[in-house]
């Protein structure tokens, strides 16, 4: 049940300390589109270098960057023009549109799961009100692809191209560059932070639904015959909340969950327990985080597994976290649109003898014949039975017909020695939503508590993401207080990594308040003492207590 109360004096603390705003609200908003203020800013950038700093501390996991702006073959051939869409209806009376799933979640436990059938049957029988003006009146649901369409380059000459909906692609198509990179070597990870764009059908629940949003993936390349073996002792004595496919809770470590086969692949295991340990410190409550494994009719059909990190906070539960096998789809899609090789090698630990007796084409008649069809002609002769008559008719991969003619092949009889061969890696991706893991950061830190007689609230932040280290706070700025204080400010400012304010307006207890308000950890304040002595009172946010320290040995100089 979600605290409205709650939400909306959270949500206006925010907005009023400059940590998330809505945008354009010079021009009445946008939905689905926010700002990050002063304060948000640097919050968010925290976060993003905590989690790059998390994963490259594997020792196999480079960060790199694409473009947002990706060509249409590339989104072509992942899928993501046939299948990235939403089931949407529209309101007869408003013209509102609506995601059909959004509009029956009172009326199903998980109507995202519905194919378009279901979905239309139960909308029919429901008939629920329009959220925007009340009426019932639904036009057809249809399916509305989510990505912003655009175009590389000016005037006719221009290709179609899209924002892109995720960062993957790019790290897929990097595949023959960061296979080098790791002098062929497997298994690697590449990772990336940066912005996605989903045309949302209905924004909703403020961070939760964007049109434009931040986002983290890392892909991991591996070889599906030589599974990595992880340390998971770490997590040993952790029992984790896991709902399995078809809905049961287990209360089990990750060890457990592999050897009984509810996790499996190891690798998604291990990669569960560094997200639970990330979300941990980034101040994330473990009592508000579960696992929830993909049903059966739920999970893409190229995944072998896939787990939703799930957080709770003022909206109930939320995917925040997809961990999932995604097996050699990608690369394997990329490679047949592409006519490019995405491949890694094994040796075999002994040579392996092959006879071979087959056919082949004879590249001198058959290469000028087909020209660029060529290497695909030979491909699909080389699969030929042995007692095909020629002429023959191939099929190549875009459905054109050529028929094949006795002197374009010739026979092959060998005797060859292997000592290896070539294989598209498999790939575990764990990808993050970086906004909707800033909105449980904020929400789960947000205190609530009396002053005085008077609400007080706070952001009890981790000093990992904490957006300003520390504020210095001069008592008055007269008699040399002022002096001290910048000059102190001016040499906080001048440590790498370190964020430090400086504030003069208001009473000190007001000044704390907006502090404690933004997260901040520590205070300074400069007083009279201080001009006499070089102390000054150094003040902790969570617990309100006050010591005198000299300058000099302050903790972060």
């Amino acid at each position: 049940m979600v605290d409205d109360a709650r939400l909306e004096r959270l949500q206006g603390m925010l907005r009023q300390r400059g940590i998330l705003l809505p945008a354009f609200d010079l021009y009445g908003g946008a939905k689905g589109l926010y700002d990050f203020g002063p304060v948000g800013g640097r919050l968010r950038s925290k976060i993003n270098q905590a989690w790059l700093n998390h994963w490259t501390s594997l020792g196999n996991v480079v960060e790199i960057s694409s473009p947002t702006v990706t060509p249409y073959e590339v989104l072509e051939a992942s899928g993501h023009v046939g299948e990235f869409s939403d089931f949407m209806t529209q309101c007869g009376e408003c013209e509102e549109a609506s995601r059909a799933d959004t509009l029956l979640e009172e009326h199903h436990p998980n109507p995202d799961s519905l194919h378009l059938k279901d979905l239309q049957a139960l909308l029919d029988e429901v008939s629920p009100k329009c959220p925007a003006c009340g009426a019932v009146s639904w036009s057809q649901i249809e399916a509305q692809n989510l990505m912003f369409s655009t175009t590389i380059g000016a005037g006719s000459s221009g290709r179609p191209g899209f924002m892109r909906p995720e960062t993957a692609q790019g790290m897929f198509t990097m595949f023959p560059a960061l296979y080098r990179h790791f002098r062929e070597q497997l298994p690697f990870g590449a990772i990336q932070v940066g912005k996605g764009y989903r045309n949302e059908i209905s924004p909703r629940q403020g961070m939760i639904r964007l049109r434009e949003f931040n986002m983290a993936e890392m892909e991991y390349f591996i070889d599906p015959n030589n599974q990595e073996s992880h340390d998971f002792s770490k997590w040993q004595s952790t029992s984790m909340e896991l709902l399995d496919g078809v809905g049961e809770v287990r209360n089990l470590s990750l060890t457990d969950a592999i050897t009984s086969g509810l996790i499996r692949h190891q690798t998604v295991g291990y990669f569960m327990g560094k997200t639970y340990d990330f979300l941990i410190d980034l101040g994330i409550d473990s009592q508000k985080i579960r696992f929830r494994q993909h049903a059966p009719d739920e999970m893409a059909h190229y995944a072998s597994d896939c787990w939703d990190v799930e957080l709770h906070g003022s909206y109930g539960w939320i995917e925040c976290v997809g961990i999932a096998h995604r097996g050699c789809y990608d690369l394997e899609a990329h490679e047949r649109a592409s006519g490019k090789t995405l491949r890694a090698r094994r040796e075999f630990s002994e040579p392996k003898i092959k006879e071979i007796d087959g056919w082949t084409i004879d590249g001198g008649i058959a290469g000028p014949a087909f020209r660029a069809d060529a290497g695909q002609v030979k491909v699909l002769v080389e699969s030929l039975d042995l007692d095909t008559e020629f002429p023959t008719d191939v099929i190549l991969e875009d459905g054109r017909t050529l028929t094949v003619e006795s002197q374009h092949v010739k026979r092959v009889q060998k005797t060859v020695k292997e000592t290896g061969e070539w294989f598209i890696p498999h790939v575990v991706e764990p990808a993050f939503g970086i906004d909707r893991i800033l909105w449980h950061v904020l929400d789960h830190a947000y205190d609530e508590s009396e002053k005085g007689g008077e609400p007080y609230r706070m952001l009890k932040l981790s000093s990992l993401v904490a957006p300003v280290d520390v504020v210095i706070l001069p008592l008055f700025e007269k008699n040399g207080m002022d002096e001290i204080a910048t000059k102190l400010h001016k040499r906080c400012c001048m440590i790498p990594n370190l964020v430090s304010m400086y504030d003069a307006s208001g009473s000190i207890g007001k000044r704390y308040a907006r502090a404690d308000e933004i997260g901040v950890p520590l205070c300074i304040t400069v007083d009279h003492q201080s001009v006499e002595d070089n102390t000054v009172t150094m003040r902790t946010r969570d617990d309100g207590s006050q010591i005198r320290v000299s300058i000099d040995e302050l903790p972060f100089l």
